[in-house]
């Protein structure tokens, strides 16, 4: 079935909240509507509507006008087996000990290597991208130097690609949790493939506001591979949840924007170990000081 995609941007959150909620007067209706922070520092947001039938360009026109924005990019997106697609072009990825993969590649898992069978589906994380490339390598590096993790969390877990690492290189007890259901579905079933079932538990959750990773504190080893904007919200709830020289590995962030997040790390006790960069995007690992 074709679909169609209707995009604008502007600037500030509450237009592009308040032109999204008129997005849904349109006829036809679109099918989703979604808006979105583009995290390159422009301070742009993006509205995007998706649709089963040609929207009314017209009606998106007027509501552009209306609400001061750019006009709408209307495309067509053919009917096609994405997940197939996506499934046949991306390569596996070595990552330090690790090496991520799709099914299509299981006779291709190098001997000695931890593999971590990743399958196309809604969700981030199949180690393609720099950030979870990064993540999975800054893992690495503090499994090399000794480091020991008894309790680990992966916040914003997308596939839970790094629970499920972190699971195979050590005994403690994680937790992935995820604002998307979708996406913890998809986790919950990465874990179960891998043969994690029992030792990764996969829950719905915003940041670390959930009883199952309340009850679970303090960390010593925590993953926020989520983007600027909720990694500096986050902070201090990650500071009062982390042991004191607990270790935290964040990304999603630009390049540009890793010393802003670090030294707002930094005051809340976390201190920059180690950074990782792999074309536009930044790793860092911190650790937390005593007191």
């Amino acid at each position: 079935m074709t679909t169609f995609t209707a995009l604008t941007t502007m600037t500030g959150q509450d237009t592009a909240d308040a032109l999204a909620e008129a997005l849904e007067a349109l006829n036809p209706e679109p099918t989703g509507i979604g808006v979105f922070e583009v995290e390159d520092g422009s301070g742009l947001w993006e509205v995007g509507a998706y649709f089963t039938e040609a929207p009314d360009q017209a009606g998106l026109a007027v509501l552009a006008a209306l609400h001061g924005v750019k006009d709408f990019v209307v495309s067509e997106v053919p009917d096609q087996d994405w997940v197939a697609k996506v499934q046949r072009e991306l390569p596996p990825v070595p990552a330090g000990r690790f090496f991520v993969y799709g099914a299509h590649d299981a006779d291709n898992v190098p001997e000695g290597s931890i593999p971590l069978l990743i399958e196309a589906a809604m969700a981030f994380g199949t180690g393609h991208h720099g950030t979870t490339l990064g993540c999975l390598l800054a893992l690495d590096a503090l499994v090399q130097g000794g480091v020991p993790q008894t309790n680990v969390a992966d916040i914003g877990c997308g596939t839970a690609v790094l629970a499920m690492a972190a699971a195979h290189v050590t005994d403690a007890p994680i937790v992935a949790s995820d604002i998307d259901p979708v996406a913890v579905d998809v986790a919950a079933a990465n874990v179960a493939a891998n043969g994690l079932s029992g030792r990764v538990d996969c829950i719905v959750a915003p940041g670390f506001d959930a009883p199952a990773l309340k009850d679970r504190a303090p960390y010593d080893l925590v993953f926020a591979n989520i983007l600027k904007g909720p990694l500096i919200a986050i902070a201090n709830d990650m500071a009062n949840a982390s042991a004191d020289g607990a270790y935290a590995i964040l990304s999603g962030i630009l390049n540009e924007q890793a010393d802003e997040v670090a030294a707002h790390y930094a005051r809340f006790g976390f201190n920059e170990v180690a950074r990782n960069s792999i074309v536009d995007w930044t790793t860092l690992t911190l650790i937390k000081s005593a007191g």
